[in-house]
């Protein structure tokens, strides 16, 4: 199954078997106060800059968030949106829990790339946002990120999270969404407060593309929150998070391309370790 985004002058493909695709995660306020005031400010010369250093540092497709209390997203996240399509061509992924910032998001993608195909973060469980999100997805065509978490929460159960999964993927499919552009994401919680929590995540993340076959995401580094050496943590679980089944993660691209370039080496998906060597070569490992 293979999803496919497009951006203005490059379309990545999602697949399984395919090199795992990295998801920029760095134009994003939470955690940020640098990048938090300035959206505050109206000052997007920040994103630009993340823009052009994360897909330097081998992003394929750049989240974009600017959800900060006090900003009028809906004005805000199109002019992000703008900013990153016209400062480098990769797909983007379209962030936000606000409904009206979505469709006014979509509607500018459309009108300056109408063949170009984003992808939206995020549609889970909730009755509500299933009804908020899908039927923009249906209609400006894109594919989505569905969360692993309903009305009940995030289920502390692998079957709980498949069960979730398998709601959204019908709801979209119900809408004419096509099960590969539904992206599914188990969500990581941290293993400093439930030893369990990585294991609960790889056995959901085996159990749907096992069931469903989607293409999945994951923020994994949310695994070693409030743990020291986090950068350790976080290496090994993308490797076991990608054997597992997830093909785009959604991470901090300059940080987690070593581990994801090696994944795919070992996992057989970068042919006589092409792709590896040429990042050893440009000093990208």
């Amino acid at each position: 199954m293979e999803t496919v985004l497009k951006g203005r002058g490059k379309k990545v493909i999602i697949g399984d078997g395919r090199p795992t695709v990295i998801i920029g995660e760095r134009i994003n306020p939470t955690g940020k106060k640098k990048l938090a005031a300035a959206l505050l400010a109206g000052d997007l010369e920040i994103v630009r800059q993340e823009a052009l250093a994360q897909v330097e540092a081998g992003a394929d497709v750049l989240d974009v968030n600017v959800g900060v209390a006090g900003v009028d997203e809906v004005d805000l996240l199109p002019k992000a949106v703008r900013l990153v399509m016209e400062t480098v061509d990769v797909p983007v992924c379209i962030d936000t829990a606000n409904g009206e910032a979505l469709r006014a998001a979509l509607a500018l993608h459309k009108e300056l790339n109408p063949d170009g195909k984003p992808l939206v973060n995020s549609v889970n469980g909730e009755e509500a946002s299933l009804a908020r999100v899908l039927p923009l997805v249906a209609q400006y065509g894109t594919a989505v990120i569905g969360l692993c978490m309903d009305d009940e929460g995030i289920p502390a159960t692998p079957e709980g999270r498949l069960a979730v999964a398998r709601k959204i993927v019908e709801r979209a499919e119900g809408l004419g969404i096509g099960r590969d552009d539904v992206v599914i994401d188990c969500l990581s919680l941290t293993v400093g407060a439930d030893s369990r929590a990585g294991w609960t995540t790889l056995q959901a993340t085996r159990m749907v593309r096992e069931e469903l076959g989607v293409n999945m995401t994951l923020g994994a580094s949310n695994v070693s929150f409030g743990l020291p050496e986090r950068e350790v943590l976080n290496g090994a679980f993308l490797a076991m998070v990608i054997a597992a089944g997830v093909n785009c993660p959604l991470v901090d691209a300059a940080r987690a391309r070593p581990f994801i370039l090696a994944a795919d080496v070992l996992l057989g998906r970068d042919e006589y370790a092409m792709r590896y060597i040429r990042a050893f070569r440009r000093k990208r490992l």
